[in-house]
């Protein structure tokens, strides 16, 4: 599994990308294993303030829906329209083509208390 050590990390499985005012998001290496092969992604906060830990969209795997949770909270401002045509981009790219949504960097307090690749590695066991 991949752990890029640039990135911040959620115990949802959710990464973060600090890129000057932006955040982009997107879900673990770990997370699109476990959920299978990525069928349908549903995001429709575009323009939305999203609270930390509140839901902006759901993934559908072959055999399971789960819910997206924002890592901080933010204004989303772009979603991966990609993803409307090539979902599968999350297995195949899940820190590349695959991410989810760019949103306001807002709270650098939030973004410090996510987890380094390190302490998430530990969470996962790997």
């Amino acid at each position: 599994m991949n752990f890029p050590s640039e990135l911040k990390y959620t115990k949802d499985h959710e990464w973060v990308k600090v890129d000057g005012e932006t955040l982009i998001v997107g879900i673990t290496d770990f997370a699109q294993r476990e959920l299978g092969d990525i069928v349908y992604i549903d995001i429709n906060t575009l323009g939305d303030e999203v609270e930390q830990d509140s839901v902006f969209g759901t993934v559908e795997a072959v055999k399971t829906v789960s819910d997206l949770f924002m890592p901080v909270t933010g204004t989303v401002l772009e979603v991966n329209e990609a993803l409307n045509n090539n979902p599968e981009l999350v297995n195949s790219d899940p820190y590349g083509d695959g991410w989810m949504v760019k949103v306001t960097n807002a709270n650098s307090d939030q973004i410090n208390q996510l987890l380094d690749a390190e302490a998430y590695k530990a969470l996962v066991g790997a």
